[in-house]
């Protein structure tokens, strides 16, 4: 299964605490980076969601972003301190007794009073609970778009890789054609120089020309190559570094192809593999 680097996935739930809504971005990088926005009360889940992600991603710089939306009212309740409230009001009856013009105190003054009127803390359990099933849901949310992603590359490769085979057949299939042509221009160099024809002296320069042009080991090794990606194309496992390997490879090849070319078919085709090779390695550095 080819997997892209780059995908996007969005969830939400709502309960009776409010609404949750969690988003994960990923995009290519050369290792598993990950990184946190979370609630403040949802941030001990941090520890548990990166293992999570290091179960199902390999590889990407992935960004997790958690909203909490509390359900309009629920942070609303407030405690009052009754023995601060009436601790307040004797403090200031006792006050008030001692003036002249005494000035009463009102309810929201008492109030004010710090102990008195405190906000409850709201119970996030149940919000933690869901935000845990609500990352993991978006997580193979994520994973499947990944592998939605990285499918829709699968016919750029294997057009790519059956023209660079059709690329191969076609040199291994020339140099026959052109060593004997090769031996045949030597030949003329020779009687247009009036040497004489000495046939060792003939067979020793064709031993030379073919040690200089013999491109065999390269196209087989081309050749090996285009099978490796195809057959890694077919893993389950995560392919992009391996494919990045395979794509120096045959980079490496045709280059050597393109330097030991001894006409200009050949060196089409080596720079037309080249072409390929290139066009597949973009690709690669996006898939996990």
């Amino acid at each position: 299964m080819i997997r892209s680097m780059t995908a996007f996935a969005r969830q939400d739930t709502q309960d009776d605490w409010g609404t949750l809504t969690c988003e994960i971005r990923t995009v290519n990088h050369r290792y598993l980076e990950p990184s946190f926005r979370l609630p403040e009360a949802l941030r001990e889940l941090e520890n548990s969601f990166r293992e999570t992600l290091r179960q199902q991603l390999k590889r990407g710089k992935v960004d997790v972003a958690m909203r909490l939306q509390a359900r309009e009212g629920a942070d609303a309740r407030f405690e009052i301190s009754d023995e601060m409230a009436r601790a307040v009001n004797d403090a200031a009856n006792h006050i008030n007794r001692l003036l002249d013009n005494p000035a009463h105190i009102n309810a929201l003054d008492v109030l004010r009073w710090p102990g008195v009127l405190s906000v409850a803390e709201q119970d996030y359990g149940p919000a933690r609970e869901a935000a845990n099933e609500l990352f993991r849901r978006t997580l193979e949310e994520l994973v499947i778009v990944r592998e939605r992603e990285g499918e829709r590359l699968r016919p750029l490769f294997e057009d790519r890789l059956e023209a660079m085979a059709g690329g191969v057949e076609e040199v291994r299939t020339l140099m026959p054609e052109l060593l004997a042509a090769q031996e045949q221009a030597l030949r003329e160099r020779f009687e247009k120089a009036r040497v004489e024809l000495d046939s060792d002296r003939i067979a020793q320069e064709m031993v030379m020309l073919a040690q200089k042009s013999d491109v065999a080991e390269e196209l087989d090794r081309l050749q090996t190559h285009i099978h490796e990606v195809r057959d890694t194309l077919q893993s389950n496992e995560a392919i992009g570094r391996r494919l990045d390997f395979l794509m120096q490879e045959l980079n490496r090849e045709a280059n050597t192809l393109s330097s030991k070319s001894i006409d200009a078919r050949v060196t089409k085709v080596a720079v037309d593999l080249k072409v390929l090779i290139e066009q597949m390695r973009e690709q690669v550095q996006n898939l996990e």
